[in-house]
């Protein structure tokens, strides 16, 4: 999943960007106010880590330019502003969550995860496929009960197909939601990343459609709970 931080604190920036990698995000990082409507246009984000005193525009106007044009991406709010006063305006103006600095890493990673699972759909849905374990809202894949630790571009790219199996993703939308702006990316790192994730769960799992993507395509024994 794709997330969008929004602060000028490079300090506090870097560490949340380090943290939300660990557990399997794709972060991007911007540090104006009034850069968040032309990236959340341009990008394919699941949420919105959104600061209040930014330079060139508040948060709190970016994000009511955000709901003006109807977008809908989940935004919370990270503020050192706590007077229930600022809670409420944020709130009204669209935020779908409030948290005040300074906060555990811990806290906003359980609101972000809660945010998302209201996101999608409202059954957990858990895929199976042979001896294969799916959950997307968890973020984890078990193979005969047993937790697989995968590199997490590797996770990141199953997750994503896991989220709507036989929907065919297509390439610029899984390098984002991959890489996000990174210039590391390499022309072919997202048939790498396919081929790494055949070899260790198997062929069938992980469909190619030839110059569009990939898809996940369960066997037929598969199960949803």
């Amino acid at each position: 999943m794709r997330i969008l931080l929004v602060e000028d604190d490079e300090l506090l920036a870097d560490g949340l960007v380090r943290a939300l990698r660990h557990d399997g995000y794709t972060v991007d990082h911007i540090g104006r106010g009034d850069l968040v409507s032309s990236a959340v246009a341009d990008g394919h984000f699941d949420a919105v880590l959104l600061d209040l005193g930014l330079p060139g525009e508040d948060g709190l106007s970016a994000l009511k330019r955000l709901r003006e044009r109807r977008d809908p991406v989940p935004v919370i709010i990270i503020s050192a502003r706590d007077r229930l006063d600022d809670r409420i305006l944020g709130l009204d103006a669209g935020a779908d969550d409030y948290l005040i600095k300074p906060f555990s890493v811990d806290e906003l990673r359980a609101r972000l995860r809660a945010r998302l699972r209201r996101g999608s759909e409202p059954a957990r849905t858990v895929l199976r496929a042979g001896t294969l374990t799916i959950d997307p809202d968890a973020m984890t894949v078990q193979r005969d009960g047993e937790l697989l630790h995968l590199p997490r571009r590797e996770m990141a790219l199953l997750m994503e197909l896991a989220r709507q199996p036989g929907r065919v993703f297509g390439r610029d939308y899984l390098e984002q939601a991959l890489y996000g702006w990174s210039d590391e990316v390499e022309s072919n790192a997202l048939e790498v990343h396919v081929h790494h994730l055949r070899r260790k769960l198997g062929n069938s799992l992980i469909r190619t459609v030839r110059g569009v993507g990939y898809a996940l395509a369960l066997p037929d024994d598969s199960d949803r709970a």
